[in-house]
């Protein structure tokens, strides 16, 4: 196998679109070689515990309104171009998502991430639930068959925020510095939400190296 970081927020639009183009192209090609690590990175990692309103976050980040909405123009046209139908409209808060980031880390534990990290995207860029609260993780943990109780109280005490917060400056002091950011083999770097078809190309490439190299260390028939 060959293993696949992604660094991610669960509230990043691009990060969402591109799981969901390298879920299309991975399902392509069920012979692939990856197997897949989520990562965290917060795109806000000074957000007040509580998060804040989604409409004064924007406004504040892009300098108004219109100039908000026209930032989102390309992630609207690209998520439908991808299949997804974000419903921005139903997003009221902007949550701080380090315990989304703890939650993720937890399901790598059970190997259910990539459910844990659907159902979170889904929970807030769809149902428009905020993902900085408990109880949604709780419930979303439950829907991935976490045990919720258990989750519940890891949330309540400080289990693996230090470590999380760790990984994230790493990732930054390591040159991350924007998400989604791929890591292919501890070596290559694709950063953005790539293409279906560039994927594609990536696992038919990996995947014909690695043929190669089995059938040379088979070497030549006796």
């Amino acid at each position: 196998m060959i293993r696949l970081d992604i660094f991610s927020d669960p509230i990043c639009p691009w990060c969402y679109i591109g799981k969901t183009r390298l879920d299309f192209a991975l399902e392509s090609r069920p012979d692939h070689p990856f197997q897949v690590h989520w990562h965290p990175f917060q795109l806000n990692p000074e957000m007040p515990p509580e998060g804040m309103d989604r409409r004064a976050y924007l406004e504040g980040k892009f300098g108004g309104k219109e100039k908000a909405v026209k930032a989102y123009l390309p992630v609207i046209e690209e998520a439908a171009a991808s299949g997804l139908d974000i419903n921005l409209e139903a997003i009221k808060r902007t949550p701080n998502t380090m315990n989304a980031h703890r939650l993720i880390h937890w399901a790598g534990l059970e190997g259910k991430q990539n459910a844990i990290v659907d159902r979170l995207f889904r929970g807030y860029f769809v149902d428009g639930k905020d993902i900085g609260q408990a109880d949604v993780l709780c419930d979303i943990a439950a829907g991935a068959g976490m045990d919720a109780d258990m989750v519940k109280r890891l949330l309540d005490s400080s289990s693996d925020a230090s470590d999380l917060l760790a990984r994230d400056m790493d990732a930054r002091h390591k040159g991350v510095n924007s998400v989604p950011t791929f890591l292919i083999a501890n070596q290559h770097v694709v950063p953005g939400a790539q293409p279906i078809k560039l994927w594609q190309q990536v696992i038919d490439d990996i995947t014909a190296q690695l043929d190669a190299a089995e059938t040379e260390d088979e070497g030549p028939a006796s």
